[in-house]
């Protein structure tokens, strides 16, 4: 490490503190007891609550493997010393595969499509019973879960593997699962969403719903990965690796994709709105009617219009309280943006929120945090032995 003059390296072990482990299973307890008494007593209420906050962390899971692997395709030698944290996230994966299983369990309550009696009464979506059935729905999620493992075991077991053996060469061996990864991504995540979320309006489509759901999922990684740079600098785990200039780009992406959210918002919007088919509008009028359009607003403030202004100056995006908070809200938004597409659907469109949605985003949360804190405590917090490391310990953001 001689030739990195002036800059002090060190990384510690990560060993999660006791009140955060002993916070987490108080989570997973109250997730637990939540479902439970679900299951007696509010069956609609549980799955739709449970919908929300699986594919809330599913899509954080992999928004991480996916930068990893948008690095990796790039052959980016910045982000190096950032990557663990990425790949940490993505240890939640396999909860896909679990949490879609349970999901299984509340179809009937869920998707108006596995009703044999909607199909008959309704021509448009008795058309669709190809694709909206749901022998297929449980291919279609096998392959997205099954697939995102493999793709997973391979990018981020390489990256590990290096860690022990120093070879240079499973770097360049990493780029072509990564390729894999997102074309494969591109499309089975299409399909996840339509699946999850469109499907509960089996009447309604729209062909950017994917593009759509891929920008928020994008930004709220972006913006937890964000938080997690700064408490991990903060805390001194990672000293002289993980500098302001790495905070500096991820928060890039952050605003760029708070843009590009809006962007694929409007264009989805305003294409509908325009045509005027009463298939299509359907949608928006829901979400224009009562409390939703409140939500409806609040969600184009805070998912674009705060995060867009606010990490326009260089400085914020180094300030890590800026940072903490913007992260924060685009966070909570990207939850708000979830509900936004499941809730008006049931409950005679009513917003309704309460004990159920909090209990059961508590018992994810729960396990989503210590399967990220149990990757942290195994492996080493930065890949040392990557021959680009040198890049990212002397990158220096221009602009």
């Amino acid at each position: 490490m001689g030739e990195h003059k002036h800059v002090n390296l060190h990384v510690s072990k990560f060993e999660a503190p006791a009140k955060l482990k002993t916070l987490c299973f108080a989570l997973i307890a109250i997730g637990l007891l939540t479902f439970v008494v679900g299951l007696m007593k509010n069956q609609e209420r549980l799955w739709t609550s449970y919908l929300v906050a699986f594919f809330f962390f599913s899509a954080m899971a992999l928004s991480g493997l996916f930068w990893v692997a948008i690095n990796n395709t790039a052959k980016a030698g910045w982000s190096v010393t950032v990557r663990r944290f990425a790949e940490a996230t993505s240890s939640f994966i396999p909860g896909i595969l679990i949490g879609g299983l349970i999901l299984l369990a509340g179809f009937k309550y869920l998707f108006p499509w596995a009703n044999p009696e909607v199909i008959a009464h309704n021509p448009v979506i008795a058309a669709k019973t190809a694709y909206l059935n749901t022998g297929f729905f449980v291919v279609r999620l096998f392959i997205f879960a099954i697939g995102c493992l493999i793709f997973r075991w391979v990018i981020v077991g390489n990256s590990l593997k290096q860690d022990q053996t120093g070879d240079a060469h499973l770097t360049e061996k990493n780029v072509g699962p990564a390729v894999g990864f997102i074309a494969f991504f591109a499309l089975a995540f299409s399909f996840f969403s339509v699946d999850l979320l469109m499907s509960l309006l089996p009447t309604w489509y729209s062909t950017i719903f994917g593009i759509y759901t891929f920008a928020g999922m994008f930004q709220a990684g972006m913006a937890f990965l964000s938080i997690v740079i700064v408490l991990m600098k903060k805390h001194g785990y990672v000293k002289g690796y993980v500098t302001d200039e790495h905070q500096h780009d991820v928060v890039k992406y952050l605003k760029g994709f708070s843009i590009f959210w809006a962007y694929i918002a409007f264009s989805q919007f305003m294409l509908m709105w325009y045509a005027n088919i009463p298939e299509e509008t359907e949608y928006y009028i829901m979400r224009a009617q009562g409390g939703w359009l409140g939500i409806s607003a609040l969600l184009v403030i805070f998912r674009f219009v705060v995060p867009f202004l606010a990490l326009l100056p260089r400085g914020a995006k180094r300030s890590d309280s800026t940072v903490l908070a913007i992260s924060t809200i685009v966070l909570i938004f990207q939850y708000v943006d979830i509900y936004w597409m499941v809730y008006p659907n049931f409950f005679d469109g009513h917003v309704t929120f309460g004990f159920w949605e909090i209990g059961i985003f508590a018992g994810f949360a729960g396990i989503f945090l210590l399967t990220i804190m149990a990757f942290w405590a195994k492996h080493s917090l930065v890949p040392l032995k990557d021959p680009r490391i040198h890049e990212a310990i002397n990158h220096h953001v221009a602009y």
